[in-house]
């Protein structure tokens, strides 16, 4: 079995983009080159890590396998290509970082004093926004984004599970029962965020129930779904790391906590599609990865 680097990444980018030549035209191959290498990879695996349709591209099973390997494979190349240039450069300069402002102001502002006393000569410009930021036409280095990607030009680094729950306030359940299973929350006040009103949940075996739930508060904002769980408006679906003190209180507490919210979200780091990462960037994505792995998901 052998294949190149380059055969890897473009692998990965097709992933990512879910179109062939686009990801070929990335990397300054034909259509004829693009396909020739992808086959040339699946043979060397002995499985497909295509569907391919004349609409769409989407990974097979092993290829959902796969890339998984194939992004570790090409972060310890560029990990080990930083650490060897890292010994002769200096991690300097300015670094602008995106974020949704709950989880910045919470979860990134709290550590900033002591990345910059670990990096010194690093200007950090930190913009905390709920909108979809274009961060190449921004000239941003860096996203922190929640949720599922969409496909993108952007290269991404998982830095964490974004754990969700189910939780009510003490009173609401006092005032209306405690679901016992996932259909009785239609028999429920829910607050929902944004439009969709659709919940699916999966219990330990992996079975999935679609529930439609209703409710008389909806909103867009995040902490204006904590807020209505907190003055008894019903039941709610949180990111852990976004209620946890007030889980550790006990003014909220778990609902149906043997099944699993979809689809399950993830912290990533967005950036650029270049391959070359800024030390600074890189700088910034290590120091709170390793943040994340204590702080967030706990409850």
């Amino acid at each position: 079995m052998s294949f190149d680097l380059k055969s890897l990444e473009l692998f990965v980018r097709v992933a990512a983009l879910g179109a062939l030549g686009r990801a070929g035209e990335e990397m300054n191959l034909s259509p004829t080159a693009t396909t020739q290498r992808i086959q040339a990879l699946e043979s060397a695996l002995g499985t497909k890590l295509l569907n391919r349709t004349t609409r769409a591209i989407s990974l097979t099973t092993d290829g959902e396998t796969f890339l998984s390997h194939a992004q570790q494979i090409l972060d310890c190349v560029e990990s080990a290509q930083a650490s060897m240039s890292s010994s002769q450069q200096h991690v300097t300069g300015e670094l602008r970082v995106t974020a949704s402002a709950s989880f910045g102001r919470s979860q990134i502002v709290p550590h900033v004093g002591e990345f910059l006393r670990l990096y010194p000569d690093i200007s950090l410009k930190l913009d905390l926004n709920d909108s979809m930021t274009d961060i190449v036409e921004r000239g941003y280095d860096l996203a922190i984004r929640i949720g599922s990607l969409v496909p993108s030009s952007l290269l991404a680094r998982k830095l964490s599970p974004n754990r969700r729950m189910l939780v009510a306030s003490p009173g609401y359940l006092e005032r209306a029962g405690i679901p016992n299973s996932p259909g009785d929350l239609k028999n429920h006040s829910c607050i929902v965020l944004g439009e969709s009103r659709n919940w699916s949940l999966a219990d330990g075996s992996g079975n999935i129930t679609d529930i439609r739930v209703a409710g008389s508060f909806t909103t867009n904002f995040g902490e204006a779904i904590t807020d209505a769980l907190l003055q008894d408006l019903g039941i709610g679906l949180k990111s852990v790391w976004d209620i946890s003190e007030h889980l550790v209180t006990g003014r909220l507490v778990p609902i149906l906590p043997d099944y699993t919210a979809l689809p399950e979200w993830q912290i990533w780091a967005v950036r650029p599609p270049t391959r070359v990462m800024p030390l600074r960037a890189r700088a910034f994505i290590e120091f709170f990865e390793e943040k994340f792995k204590t702080a967030l998901n706990r409850g």
